[in-house]
């Protein structure tokens, strides 16, 4: 038994992988978990202090500012601390943000604590693709990311329900300290598990080479990273919309109370979960079939985009029926996630996958706050949901037609793609 112990904690370790691909999962559902105590809780906080429909999209732009600026940061960051320290910063600083919710008074202190919580929860995902890029090799990295992507999913099918029985017996401010208080028992598991691995994978050896070569303002110079930013940013404008404003459509356009939000607000979220998982598990077969790793990863990023205007049926269908196609846009939206945010540790070097990562989801969530304010506006001028949902089911058809045409093949970055940056340093 003692050497079966010994050999699981062994680097490289299979169990070992797969046991840090499930420490990050959790991590991600707690902080989907998070940033969905506010959405669920709104009708009892505004029992509290008094919200509108753009003060309500003024407080998703200050969660989405600063998770943008502290995405590209927070991975920049994680690339020079190390996975273990950094994440270990991000998740402290993102609980302690959670859990100062539960002290406001008014809109004002609502939009500081949403503000700080963005500024911890930008890193989570730059450090999730580290340890995949770390710990899991090629043919396995995209059904890593998708069951990582998939905590998603959890925290935020555990949110509508556990929320509601908080908000019925323990009212909203014990929410946001709840939450909190799971955050920092995750750091302690978190550091008394975790560990950098010695014999990190890279993309190539001569991208490893000239690595080093490579500031930030290089990375962001690159096509390929702003194309994949260009994509994030489309694809995010519509995810965070559904995020934010699902149950708020629900209590406002469909009638429901918290009841109900508990009880069915969690569907397209569980969907979002399977497709997330399902994506990932496509690319990864397609890949072990013998196909090519460029087209395993933009056939399900394709397919996943394909599905997305059936969102545009919402506002024409019963509650049942908008559920349904609520789930569909979910699972493919999901499935989209995990693979996009697979591709740093597709194409760059362990030392540049943060940075890239970073900026991936910085245009995901800048996306996300400008749309937020756009949809806070159009709402409160006279349009209805139904163009809202209209728009934002073109999204992720256009981001995929850009990689599709701008962003050349997917594989791991070449001395060659790295010349001219090197020349111009010169």
């Amino acid at each position: 038994m003692l050497r079966s112990a010994k050999k699981m904690l062994q680097p490289g370790s299979r169990d070992l992988q797969w046991y840090f691909v499930a420490l990050v999962t959790a991590a991600i559902a707690i902080s989907y978990f998070d940033r969905q105590t506010l959405p669920v809780a709104i009708s009892a906080i505004q029992r509290t202090i008094p919200l509108n429909d753009q003060q309500f999209s003024w407080l998703q732009f200050a969660f989405l500012i600063p998770y943008a600026v502290l995405y590209a940061a927070g991975g920049r960051m994680l690339d020079i601390v190390g996975t273990r320290r950094g994440f270990s910063l991000i998740m402290l600083w993102w609980s302690g943000a959670c859990a100062l919710h539960g002290l406001a008074m008014n809109f004002g202190f609502l939009l500081m604590a949403r503000c700080l919580l963005g500024m911890g929860e930008g890193g989570a995902f730059p450090a999730a693709t580290r340890v995949v890029a770390e710990w899991i090799p090629p043919h396995q990295r995209s059904t890593a990311m998708g069951i990582i992507n998939a905590g998603t999913a959890v925290g935020s099918v555990l949110a509508p329900p556990l929320i509601g029985i908080i908000l019925l017996t323990a009212g909203w401010r014990m929410v946001f300290f709840a939450a909190g208080a799971i955050g920092f028992a995750w750091v302690i598991w978190w550091r008394v598990s975790f560990r950098n691995s010695n014999n990190a994978s890279v993309a190539s050896l001569d991208a490893r080479l000239l690595a080093r070569e490579l500031s930030f303002t290089d990375v962001l110079s690159m096509r390929r990273v702003q194309v994949l930013v260009f994509a994030k940013f489309m694809s995010d404008s519509a995810w965070y919309f559904y995020l934010f404003w699902l149950p708020k459509y629900l209590y406002d356009v469909r009638g429901f109370d918290i009841k109900h939000v508990s009880y069915y607000a969690w569907i397209p979220y569980a969907a979002s979960g399977v497709g997330s998982f399902l994506g990932g598990w496509l690319s990864s077969a397609l890949l072990k079939r013998g196909r090519s790793l460029d087209f395993s990863r933009k056939f399900a990023l394709g397919l996943s985009a394909l599905f997305m205007p059936v969102v545009m049926l919402v506002p024409y269908v019963p509650v049942g029926w908008a559920l349904a196609l609520f789930s569909v846009a979910f699972f493919c939206q999901q499935s989209w996630s995990g693979l996009i945010m697979t591709l740093p540790a597709d194409i760059f070097p362990l030392s540049a996958v943060g940075s890239v990562s970073g900026l991936i989801g910085f245009g995901g969530a800048i996306g996300g706050a400008l749309f937020g304010i756009v949809a806070g506006f159009l709402l409160g001028h006279g349009f209805g949901y139904g163009a809202l949902f209209f728009i934002v089911g073109t999204f992720h058809l256009i981001g995929f037609l850009a990689i599709l045409s701008l962003g050349g093949r997917v594989q791991p970055l070449k001395t060659p793609d790295l010349v001219p940056i090197i020349e111009s340093q010169l």
